[in-house]
């Protein structure tokens, strides 16, 4: 017969697993992964609609082309996005630090003075992106207060690399620097 004991950390070789698994400190751990920030955008009954998403993955698949992202089962805005028949992937340049404020607000007009461009589906793109990317739900499954959400990918716009991509890291913006230049 064996004791269970509980322990809130365990050492390694080279440091402390902590076993606090509560929101706050899973996302002061998450934040040290370093990801890409993107708006999902469409028009939906003639007004833009859009939420960020810090974590969109691509490469899911590539037969067919799908992408990802996670969304709060409390998004209010989700469920207008949703309906439109294409959604918009602009994976935000680094001049998009205030562009991803704006966007995320829960107050206001959230596109104001943005540059944006569209397609006839009604995908809303944000003008200086790093990657747009036309897509349309493919699917959505419960993941705990979340929903994973597939898209498949229709069109792609990489811009001849002209804008590099906002990074979240640390829970600030950051950019990426070239080692060359630097």
């Amino acid at each position: 017969m064996t004791a269970s004991v509980e322990h809130s950390s365990q050492t390694t070789g080279n440091g402390t697993i902590s076993h606090d698994v509560g929101a706050q400190s899973l996302r002061q751990a998450f934040s040290r992964f370093p990801s890409g920030v993107a708006a999902l955008c469409a028009i939906v009954n003639g007004q833009p609609q859009g939420i960020v998403a810090s974590s969109f993955t691509v490469g899911v698949s590539l037969e067919p082309p799908l992408v990802m992202f996670a969304v709060q089962n409390s998004s209010r805005t989700w469920p207008i996005v949703r309906s439109a028949q294409r959604i918009g992937v602009s994976i935000l340049g680094e001049k998009h630090e205030g562009v991803c404020r704006q966007i995320a607000s829960r107050d206001g007009d959230r596109f104001a003075g943005l540059n944006l461009a569209s397609t006839d589906e009604g995908a809303l793109f944000l003008e200086d992106a790093a990657l747009w990317l036309d897509c349309s739900v493919e699917s959505e499954f419960p993941a705990g207060d979340h929903q994973v959400v597939l898209l498949r990918v229709h069109g792609h716009e990489t811009h001849g690399d002209a804008n590099e991509p906002l990074v979240f890291h640390g829970s600030a913006f950051r950019t990426l620097k070239d080692n060359a230049l630097v």
